[in-house]
């Protein structure tokens, strides 16, 4: 009997982790919140929700200790609450790719062209002979990046096109494997005749991998 109630009353805990998860909107804010820090209204533009829906998921999250809330003046910045829920969530996507077959299929569907599923560089193939552009938002590059990484947005793409190396390869990242932001740059650059290609994943794989990460703006983005 005993031994049933530690089974009943452990398994719950696991399971309000669960039953956080179980939801398409709160997987797409851990994703978010991944690329750093943000307020409810940012998180709720990125997401495309009601601020009072975006609110809702991340009471939820916060309740089963997924996400964390400081107060800044009036309003609360959430980030996700350890190291340990990025590596739960890029472990559940994973077995999502390997068991789901229709993972693949949309992200074939959706490729952009211009910029081949099959044509990225291994993040352990990296090395100092390429030119590395980080082409997420500002303040997530602030949050952290790739060392090294030039901060190009890429709705900025265009006007810092005179600044990158036409004799060096460049190599392209964003948030993340299903972020299409870093092949859209990639296609953009190629059309211009530059050598890129995408970092395979993006950054929240780098920084899962406990890989050496810098923050701050620093002076190769223009700012």
């Amino acid at each position: 009997m005993t031994s049933r109630i530690f089974k009943d009353q452990i398994y719950e805990q696991f399971g309000r982790v669960g039953s956080a998860l179980a939801s398409e909107r709160r997987l797409e804010i851990i994703d978010v919140l991944a690329q750093g820090p943000r307020h409810v209204e940012a998180i709720a533009a990125l997401t495309d929700m009601s601020v009072a829906n975006t609110s809702q998921h991340l009471q939820a999250l916060k309740s089963a200790r997924l996400v964390e809330g400081d107060r800044d003046g009036t309003r609360v910045v959430y980030r996700l609450a350890s190291p340990a829920v990025l590596g739960l969530w890029l472990s559940l996507r994973a077995v999502a790719e390997e068991r789901l077959a229709d993972v693949g299929r949309i992200a074939r569907e959706f490729a952009v062209d211009g910029s081949p599923l099959d044509e990225q560089l291994p993040r352990e193939a990296l090395d100092d002979a390429t030119v590395v552009l980080d082409v997420r938002p500002t303040v997530e590059f602030a949050s952290g990046h790739l060392p090294g990484a030039m901060s190009v947005p890429l709705e900025v793409l265009p006007q810092r096109l005179p600044e990158l190396p036409r004799d060096r390869r460049i190599v392209v990242y964003c948030r993340g494997t299903y972020c299409h932001s870093a092949d859209e740059a990639v296609a953009a650059l190629r059309q211009e005749g530059f050598d890129a290609v995408r970092l395979e994943g993006g950054w929240p794989e780098w920084a899962a991998e406990g890989r050496s990460v810098a923050t701050g703006v620093g002076a190769g983005t223009g700012a």
